[in-house]
């Protein structure tokens, strides 16, 4: 079975990679555009898996899981070049949620 790797471990490896070439980091407007393109091409294999809108014979399938990596990658590079760690980010998210939260949903009922 393959080791899980933390959130801070995939960050670093993505700097390495980018690290490995003199460009570095894209400019963050150009990192959101990219965020922006990969969530579109997300979108689009969603919509061909769930929606109603199938892709012509044309367009190549790609994978949910493919397409969901290429959104993470953009993401963490987002998050590098701007110092900011995932792992904390989340922590921090997910307590507002709980929080703010704590009563809007309705609770599974405990078995």
């Amino acid at each position: 079975m393959k080791e899980m790797k933390t959130m801070q471990a995939l960050q670093e490896e993505v700097h390495t990679y980018i690290n490995g070439f003199k460009e570095g980091y894209f400019p963050p407007m150009e990192l959101i555009a990219r965020l922006t393109e990969e969530l579109g091409e997300l979108s689009r294999e969603v919509q061909h898996v769930h929606g109603m809108k199938k892709k012509k014979n044309t367009e190549t399938v790609k994978s949910l899981e493919e397409e969901t990596g290429d959104l993470l990658f953009v993401l963490i590079c987002f998050a590098n070049s701007q110092g900011i760690r995932l792992d904390e980010a989340l922590e921090k998210v997910l307590m507002k949620f709980k929080e703010r939260d704590v009563d809007r949903w309705t609770k599974k009922e405990e078995q």
